[in-house]
């Protein structure tokens, strides 16, 4: 199986609560470890009416708690809406309840508009700090020195994998620089996703953690028994990325089997730039979808995501996935 995870923004659906949000994504987290992924993750987002994973590390604990062996962690934690300390608090706590499974993917963009971040406290310059927060981020994980003040307890001394998140070049040279793995948001910014990949590989600098570049795509995957019921499903994802686009964000909707036909070709020719990296199809066109990204960016392992109303069909999807992935 080559090599591949899972993305889950905990979506909520029209008509559905972020509880049924939350049940569904522990149904996938077992369905997924029990298909051979090898990491499931949430990510944060905040003033969201269709995502329910804001308190990243608590879903986290929720995911991790009802499977038994896949890795779970964050895709990722927006790093400029905290302090480093309190993350070194959550993931040691994590770790010390979880050991062995836990990731920890750092991004450097506030997951909400300005007027989010600023009910969250945090200065609109905070992102600018985001090197620096990193390396502070992985002192606090460091075993403490003897007259230490302060430590992160638990935390100090224990080992859980940093990632660093990115959309455009400045999280691949970070990434590059300090010697760490890289996980390129392909699944809503695929403009720059070669270039990043190049810049990654060419200045990566191994560390105490990563000896070699490693990159991790984001793919969104639809796929179902049929090439009408894929596209069918994916008109829900369609939606939604335009609603936000015009900011109207709301619950993701159920599939529209006319909304291709109502479409602007201003709009047409955005969703098809966003998703140029989408894989939509039965199972054979999953499985050439999925070979052809691996080949033309080599990538170490994918992301796959997939914002689909229906979670049976959700759950099918991820089982026909997995069928390609072999």
């Amino acid at each position: 199986m080559l090599s591949a995870s899972v993305l889950d923004l905990c979506p909520i659906v029209q008509g559905g609560t972020a509880a049924d949000s939350l049940r569904n994504s522990l149904d996938l987290a077992r369905h997924a470890e029990q298909l051979g992924f090898q990491r499931y993750w949430v990510a944060e987002h905040h003033n969201l009416p269709s995502v329910a994973s804001s308190a990243t590390a608590v879903v986290i604990g929720h995911i991790a708690a009802g499977t038994q062996r896949i890795r779970v962690g964050a895709g990722g934690i927006m790093l400029p809406n905290h302090a480093p300390l309190l993350i070194a608090e959550q993931f040691g706590t994590l770790e010390s309840l979880f050991p062995g499974r836990i990731d920890l993917g750092l991004g450097r963009a506030p997951g909400s508009d300005g007027i989010t971040q600023h009910a969250l406290r945090r200065d609109p310059q905070s992102a600018e700090r985001f090197p620096e927060d990193v390396l502070e981020l992985q002192a606090w994980f460091r075993q403490a020195r003897p007259g230490q003040r302060v430590q992160a307890v638990p935390g100090a001394g224990l080992d859980i994998p940093i990632w660093i998140l990115g959309s455009s070049l400045f999280g691949a040279q970070l990434a590059a620089s300090l010697g760490l793995p890289y996980a390129f948001a392909s699944h809503f910014a695929p403009g720059a996703m070669m270039q990043a990949i190049a810049i990654y590989r060419e200045r990566f600098e191994p560390s105490e953690q990563l000896d070699k570049p490693h990159v991790m795509l984001g793919v969104p995957v639809v796929a179902a028994d049929t090439t009408a019921e894929a596209k069918r499903l994916h008109t829900s994802a369609q939606q939604s990325f335009l609603a936000l686009r015009r900011g109207m964000p709301g619950p993701l909707p159920p599939p529209d089997e006319t909304f291709g036909e109502r479409l602007e070709p201003m709009d047409r020719a955005l969703l098809s730039d966003i998703m140029s990296c989408a894989v939509v199809g039965d199972l054979d066109e999953t499985r050439q979808g999925l070979r052809a990204f691996a080949e033309r960016t080599a990538a170490d392992e994918l992301m796959i995501t997939a914002h689909i109303y229906d979670h049976e069909a959700r759950v099918r999807s991820l089982e026909l996935t997995a069928q390609a992935l072999q």
